[in-house]
């Protein structure tokens, strides 16, 4: 039983340090193809080697375990966040101090939360590939995602390798939901809204893919954030940790990757699980098991030392 355990556990190593080089092989791809991309849109885009680290490695008192998945709430100024063990939503400020947390009640393994508008959120459960609207107000002691209204997305391929992140455009009025991989990939929903308010049943399930020549170069997706100035979406992963930015019409535009010595960081992010844009284009970043970054722009930061 040993030795089988032993070899399975080789073989395992063997898949993850394959997936780790393929897509280390594609950062160095999606760093190349950036350099084509600087004078069109490193002063419009969020241009991702702007970022410098102002905010590293901070500890969110308060949850000890499990953080995963990020949004920035406009109407409150704040950042929302969920933990699965236990199910819990938390309230983050924009220096990553814990300002409330409550109970997920009905959850199973939430993995990503998005603010749509006002205090409406949209809270993703990996467990049971469920997508749950909810009402977050600053009176909510406790949510019970059971009794709201949900869309079950069954599309993942392997347990635990579903839905790893979302996020809601607001001026496209679409939900954006990344697979976590086997495949990894991009959805897109349409007409939630609609169907919401008891229209006719409107919904669209679309995957978003990237333009020719310039695939996903990840090997794993663990979060995204739709940057609303621009349309683009800004990607996450853990594995290769690193931050890719895509223009909607899917090409991509920057990429950072979040390793010791790059963005100003004294040492790489180590599990990197969900990622926010806030109102001044600042990127929020909150990795397991409760760490919290901030980055903020600092235009041609990087250029300017040939970094």
């Amino acid at each position: 039983m040993r030795r089988w355990l032993l070899l399975a556990v080789l073989a395992l190593a063997a898949v993850c340090a394959g997936l780790w080089a393929t897509g280390l092989a594609g950062l160095a791809q999606a760093w190349i193809a950036m350099q084509g991309q600087r004078a069109e849109w490193q002063d419009k885009g969020l241009w991702l080697p702007h970022y410098r680290a102002a905010v590293e490695a901070r500890k969110i008192e308060g949850l000890s375990d499990n953080v995963s998945g990020l949004t920035f709430s406009a109407a409150t100024g704040t950042l929302f966040t969920v933990t699965n063990r236990p199910p819990q939503v938390a309230e983050l400020s924009p220096e990553g101090r814990l300002l409330r947390s409550f109970p997920l009640q009905g959850a199973e393994d939430p993995e990503g939360i998005t603010h749509v508008g006002g205090d409406r959120f949209i809270i993703a459960d990996e467990g049971r590939d469920r997508l749950s609207w909810v009402t977050i107000t600053p009176a909510t002691t406790a949510l019970d995602i059971a009794q709201a209204p949900h869309l079950t997305l069954d599309f993942a391929a392997q347990d635990n390798m579903g839905f790893e992140g979302v996020s809601w455009d607001a001026a496209g009025h679409r939900l954006v939901l990344v697979q976590e991989m086997w495949p990894v990939r991009v959805l897109s929903v349409t007409g939630i809204e609609e169907t919401l308010a008891g229209g006719s049943m409107a919904l669209g399930i679309h995957e978003w893919a990237p333009s020719a020549g310039h695939a996903f170069l990840a090997a794993d997706l663990s979060s995204v954030t739709l940057h609303e100035a621009t349309g683009n979406l800004v990607l996450l992963s853990h594995m290769n940790a690193a931050l890719y930015e895509y223009a909607p019409e899917g090409e991509i535009v920057s990429v950072l990757p979040l390793w010791r010595g790059w963005a100003g960081l004294a040492e790489g992010i180590p599990q990197a699980e969900g990622v926010a844009v806030g109102a001044a284009g600042e990127i929020y970043i909150v990795s397991e098991p409760n760490l919290f970054y901030r980055l903020d722009g600092q235009p041609a930061a990087l250029w300017a030392k040939g970094g």
